[in-house]
């Protein structure tokens, strides 16, 4: 296999607004297995770059590139709103996750992930499953996620905190605790918006569903008695609070308008396609939970997780998930600003030394 080597992708990709002061962006190729991917550390100012490896069929190399710079910078902000010794990184791998996977191919990226030498640490993302990331592991110390290194697939937490995360966006925007009988639209029924929906579904909430994939929907009806819609209708469908928990982009100039929810909040990465999409919610009295702030479970399972401590660290930090933004949710009620910057300010200012976390 090539070495890593840094390089970029075209002359402006400096310029590009998703560059966003990245440290280093790693392409590897290894021709044998088909290897592309893309390893974008946006900071290691906090510690190594930490963030998972997606695995997706872009439809242009430059699709993934932006993908993977976005996803990086939101790991960043994540980790250090998280509390835990991290830096923000992401990686990426061109291709049908379906069919284009190999044992070749993972064992490739693993190398690739190796010649980093620690700088950056991988775990399962979109695409990639818990499986996927143990033969990764086979050809580097620095993947998290598994069973020797610690508590396994990170999903389970991903959705719990998420879970907690809806919970205090419920109390901030409606003023009650209990959610039974509230209406929930959950966009994407993957391994996190599943156990999302069964924990939703367990504390009396109803559900309206959607995703691709028709078994996932079928599953949700039978078990959770969900209403099923289709995937471009989710957004739109009234209800007390729309969940996200597909690719990300989803709430942009088009999409906003017609939510028919009094809150956001939701596992998905990279909600908003634009910055300003945070304040169209805001003049829309709709409540968005901080994507990044939300779905930090996972990342704190990889983090804190360790075969010997067990889950307890890890359980502790994702409860605090709700005090996180409480804090997020009053700040923004006195300044007016919407969460999202509130949040992204108070990642900066943890990154820079300014505060500490928690």
């Amino acid at each position: 296999m090539n070495a890593p080597v840094t390089a970029f992708a075209h002359s402006t990709v400096f310029e590009d607004e998703s560059f966003s002061d990245h440290e280093q962006i790693v392409f590897c190729h290894d021709k044998p297995s088909g290897l592309k991917a893309i390893i974008a550390l946006h900071s290691t100012q906090l510690g190594p770059a930490m963030g998972g490896t997606r695995m997706w069929d872009y439809q242009a190399s430059h699709q993934a590139l932006t993908d993977v710079l976005r996803l990086s910078r939101g790991m960043t902000y994540k980790n250090a709103v998280a509390g835990i010794p991290f830096g923000g990184g992401k990686a990426v791998i061109l291709g049908d996750p379906e069919t284009g996977k190999s044992e070749a191919l993972l064992e490739a990226f693993g190398r690739c992930v190796e010649g980093l030498a620690g700088r950056y640490i991988t775990a399962e993302d979109v695409g990639i499953s818990a499986g996927d990331m143990e033969t990764v592991s086979t050809m580097t110390r620095f993947a998290r996620g598994t069973r020797a290194k610690g508590l396994g697939d990170p999903s389970p937490y991903t959705a719990l905190g998420v879970y907690i995360g809806i919970l205090a966006t419920v109390e901030a925007r409606f003023g009650r605790s209990d959610i039974t009988n509230m209406t929930f639209a959950v966009q994407g029924l993957g391994s996190v918006g599943y156990g999302v929906a069964r924990h939703l579904h367990e504390a009396g909430g109803r559900l309206i569903v959607a995703d691709i994939n028709a078994d996932a929907v079928s599953r949700a009806v039978s078990e959770f008695g969900a209403t099923a819609v289709s995937t471009d209708r989710i957004h739109a469908v009234a209800s007390d609070v729309f969940v996200p928990c597909a690719l990300g982009a989803g709430l942009n100039e088009t999409t906003i308008p017609q939510i028919r929810a009094g809150a956001v909040a939701g596992a998905a990465n990279n909600q908003l396609a634009r910055p300003e999409d945070g304040q169209r919610l805001q003049d829309r009295e709709i409540l968005y939970a901080p994507d990044y702030v939300l779905n930090a479970g996972g990342v704190i399972s990889i983090a804190l997780g360790t075969p010997d401590f067990g889950a307890d660290p890890v359980l502790e930090r994702i409860q605090a998930i709700s005090r996180t933004l409480g804090k997020i949710f009053d700040q923004s009620g006195k300044t007016g600003s919407p969460p999202v910057i509130i949040a992204d300010q108070m990642a900066e200012r943890i990154v820079s030394g300014q505060i500490n976390a928690q």
